[in-house]
């Protein structure tokens, strides 16, 4: 079995080893880089002189100008409004995707002070910044002690790369709000009805639900011209290129440091790619109090109601918003006569929709009771009605023909 030829001492020699492709390792890694792209350039580490994998993920020819937004349809159960998409920063605040399917959850959210929303100082994210900083001062110092000029121009180009790459994708988050305050406004409690079937009713005021729901999030990048961003790509372009033409002619020994700096960055790259998004940010701005409703589970987080059918989940969805308009702007349901006579039984039967008082049963948490009413067995009587009507309509025409 092959694996190295040895000298005429019977020692290995390490300078038959070939890694010509160790420069490749400085490019994979796309998606673990993509993942957190936008949070990672909106803190203030991203200057920091440092090694990263796939440093060409962020060297686009255009920069997004919005976050990406999750599925979901956002609808203000008294303001109106509505969304097909659940803004980005209203998903990280208060995040629903993983509700079992017909599942109802509530919250209310309120801003508890005017510091912006920002990705947090110290994080998982600052310790991979740091990481890569690490491992880029022992390759340098591990270059000079080698006396490789090549790996020592590696380094200082795919170092100074990030530095580069930050000041042209730095940016900061500004949230609308509403300038001209003196009128009222309507209340701001939403529903989001996911993809799933679960719903999540969210109790807060007006401007918090522009904030996190209906008005686009700004992105106000640092470098505000685009074709010097553009310059500013290629100039990185070139950087990158040359460093891993360096690096690939530096000594064996050196290159093996940097596959293994690499793969260790790749590592940590994905593992911090595969936390939740919310690790990222710092949310401190806002409160979140989770409600319950009679039947939740209060053993799980968020302190789901669980149910069986959309129909169960649609009825208590709304008892807690005491409303069935949003139900039609969301399209929560079909179009039809059945279904718009089960809503009208649905709105009648929430008015009785209050809050349990027992101690002992809510565990001291804000829950409201769900009135004892068949949802699923009314709206199978009244699918059956209504079929009834339009067959005997339909026998009817045909006698008469």
């Amino acid at each position: 079995m092959y694996w190295l030829p040895a000298d005429e001492n019977g020692k290995i020699s390490l300078n038959e080893l070939q890694l010509d492709i160790v420069g490749f390792l400085a490019i994979l890694g796309e998606g673990s880089v993509l993942a957190n792209a936008q949070v990672s350039t909106l803190s203030k580490w991203i200057f920091l002189p440092r090694l990263i994998p796939a440093p060409q993920a962020l060297m686009r020819p255009t920069r997004p100008f919005q976050l990406e937004p999750s599925r979901g349809h956002v609808t203000g159960i008294v303001s109106g409004n509505h969304r097909d998409h659940i803004n980005h920063i209203g998903n990280i605040v208060c995040d629903a995707n993983n509700l079992k399917p017909f599942s109802v959850r509530v919250v209310e959210i309120k801003r508890v002070h005017d510091r912006p929303l920002k990705a947090k100082t110290f994080g998982p994210l600052t310790i991979v910044n740091f990481i890569g900083f690490a491992l880029s001062a022992l390759l340098l110092a591990l270059s000079i002690w080698q006396d490789d000029g090549m790996s020592v121009v590696a380094t200082v180009l795919l170092s100074l790369l990030s530095s580069l790459i930050g000041l042209g994708n730095k940016w900061e988050l500004e949230l609308p709000s509403r300038k001209y305050k003196k009128t009222e406004v309507p209340g701001g409690d939403v529903v989001i009805r996911y993809p799933k079937g679960s719903f999540l009713i969210v109790r807060c005021e007006e401007d918090v639900a522009r904030e996190l729901y209906f008005a686009p999030e700004n992105i106000n990048y640092l470098l505000t011209h685009g074709p010097a961003y553009r310059i500013l790509s290629l100039v990185g372009t070139m950087m990158l290129m040359g460093g891993v033409i360096c690096l690939a002619n530096a000594q064996i020994q050196v290159q093996i440091a940097w596959a293994g700096s690499y793969m260790l960055l790749g590592a940590s790259y994905w593992v911090v790619a595969a936390l939740h998004s919310k690790l990222h940010w710092d949310t401190s701005c806002y409160k979140v109090e989770n409600e319950c409703l009679s039947d939740s589970d209060l053993d799980k987080k968020g302190y789901p109601s669980e149910n069986d059918t959309f129909t169960q989940a649609l009825w208590r969805a709304i008892c807690v918003s005491k409303n069935i308009g949003w139900v039609k702007m969301s399209d929560a349901c079909p179009d039809t006569e059945a279904w718009h006579e089960w809503l009208l039984e649905a709105k009648a039967c929430s008015e009785d929709f209050q809050t349990v008082e027992d101690e002992e049963k809510s565990r001291g948490k804000t829950m409201w009771e769900v009135p004892e009413w068949d949802a699923q067995g009314s709206l199978g009587r009244l699918l059956a009605e209504h079929a009834g009507r339009q067959k005997k309509l339909i026998r009817q025409k045909v006698e008469s023909a």
